[in-house]
């Protein structure tokens, strides 16, 4: 069988010294029984960032076709970063290992590169026989199913994921969705700083003050949804009219380039400094997503996409979690 000619995504310099790849396979919403196949067919594309996570509900299938990467000769495990993170139903200090643990068995590997605390949420813990991944209700037969928030510092968290790093299970650890007070608090009480940020960022959420305040800490940042609003379309969570893909700034700008609209938004997010982790179910985007290095956005059309923000957030817990779980949860107010 032939071999697509291989793109590699350039990295990131990390605070630690590691090298973090600028463009990975997000895996959120990747169908079980595709996952196996489309791992893959990335790694022999050039893909060496997989992004994963317990409440996605298919680290065995990603496992699977790293295993079958690895085994094919298309990369060694030495070459790919493999993140995960922890779910809000094991913040619980007693529990973070396990946790982690079973992500790494259900992924195949001895060590993850990166090992996230997925939102800054602790919910009453579910046992793994019971229900995995344990998703957000607690009782989900209940007549009306609810979370059910538990009070837990997230220090306490942190100090399970330090613990985590010490008996080496994972090479970092890092944070998603906390706003700049919660991230700051972090940093004045933890022995071991976060490697990575992982926030919602693209053109219609640029967070710019995010972005300055995570580099000053020399924090780096991967931008989750970096497309926008496709991937909360079929959830009802974002509406046809909200596609920055279809913004008449990002398509020019597209055109001058000879680029599709996606590649141009990627591209404006690896050029603001951050990992970028599309996510994609056909193997021609995979190839799209990645070819990102041969072509550079001038200043003015970095300014023009900035000035697109409408402070659009769509993975928004304060919304979506009264909406779709009976439970009122801010988390960014």
């Amino acid at each position: 069988m032939s071999r697509p000619p291989h793109s590699f995504a350039p990295v990131i310099a990390l605070s630690d010294g590691g090298k973090f790849p600028a463009v990975g396979l997000g895996t959120w919403k990747l169908p079980k029984p595709a996952a196996p196949r489309l791992v893959q067919e990335a790694i022999r594309r050039g893909y060496r960032h997989l992004d994963c996570a317990c409440d996605y509900g298919n680290e065995p299938e990603v496992g699977a076709g790293l295993a079958a990467a690895i085994k094919a000769g298309d990369c060694t495990r030495d070459a790919m970063w493999v993140t995960s993170k922890l779910w809000n139903t094991y913040h619980e200090p007693k529990h973070v290992r396990a946790a982690c643990e079973r992500s790494l068995r259900d992924l195949g590997l001895n060590e993850l590169d990166l090992y996230l605390v997925h939102f800054p949420i602790a919910l009453a813990f579910v046992p793994f026989a019971e229900r995995y991944p344990p998703e957000w209700f607690f009782d989900p037969k209940a007549a009306r199913p609810a979370m059910k928030p538990i009070n837990v510092p997230y220090a306490d968290t942190w100090g399970a994921m330090e613990e985590l790093q010490r008996a080496g299970l994972v090479k970092r650890i890092g944070v998603c969705n906390l706003n700049v007070p919660m991230l700051r608090e972090l940093l004045v009480g933890c022995s071991i700083r976060p490697t990575v940020h992982q926030i919602e960022l693209h053109p219609y959420l640029v967070q710019p003050r995010q972005l300055q305040f995570c580099a000053q800490a020399k924090i780096a940042v991967t931008a989750f949804s970096p497309l926008g609003a496709p991937s909360y379309l079929p959830l009802g969570m974002a509406q046809p009219d909200e596609s920055v893909l279809a913004d008449p700034v990002v398509t020019k700008i597209a055109a001058a380039h000879g680029k599709t609209a996606a590649q141009t938004v990627l591209r404006w997010g690896v050029q603001r400094g951050c990992a970028v982790i599309p996510k994609t179910q056909t193997e021609a985007r995979l190839a799209e997503n990645l070819a990102l290095f041969d072509f550079e956005l001038g200043a003015a059309e970095m300014t023009a996409i900035d000035a697109l923000d409408r402070n659009r957030r769509f993975n928004d817990p304060g919304f979506f979690c009264e909406k779709a779980f009976n439970t009122f949860f801010p988390i960014f107010d």
